[in-house]
């Protein structure tokens, strides 16, 4: 559904969040690592993320990746700097002239999808996800 840059956005800012919580701040390494992405490619990534202010980083000793305490970073705010928002307007099947008057097969069944996906993503706080990863109730890697 996601591409895998956004999947992996979306691991990545989960990590930050939740060492944030911690008191500190992430290294692209230890993202990485717990990410289970490439450094040079989740580096890309977060470079996005920064630009669009979901994340902030510093440099020099002690610096890392973090999220400001005030942030209400959802889930779709990541979905949109990386994938963008063709996910909620987009034919299921590709097409480029499918709409209400010109649908396609799935066009009503995929519009309650989208529906229901957005209102996910909007109401999906990362700070929610990050309580709920540091409770191991989810995983962000098989390892």
């Amino acid at each position: 559904m996601f591409s895998k840059s956004c999947e992996y956005a979306i691991r990545a800012v989960i990590i930050i969040c939740q060492n944030t919580q911690d008191g500190h701040k992430s290294n692209l390494h230890e993202i990485s690592e717990k990410a289970d992405v490439p450094a040079q490619y989740i580096a890309k990534l977060l470079q996005k993320l920064v630009h669009a202010d979901l994340i902030q980083s510093s440099k020099g000793p002690g610096g890392g990746f973090f999220i400001k305490p005030e942030s209400k970073v959802r889930l779709i705010d990541i979905v949109k700097v990386v994938d963008g928002d063709s996910i909620f307007t987009a034919c299921g099947l590709g097409l480029k002239q499918c709409n209400a008057k010109n649908p396609c097969p799935l066009h009503y069944h995929f519009l309650n999808v989208r529906t229901d996906l957005k209102k996910m993503l909007e109401n999906t706080m990362i700070h929610e996800l990050s309580e709920q990863l540091k409770d191991n109730v989810f995983v962000l890697n098989n390892k």
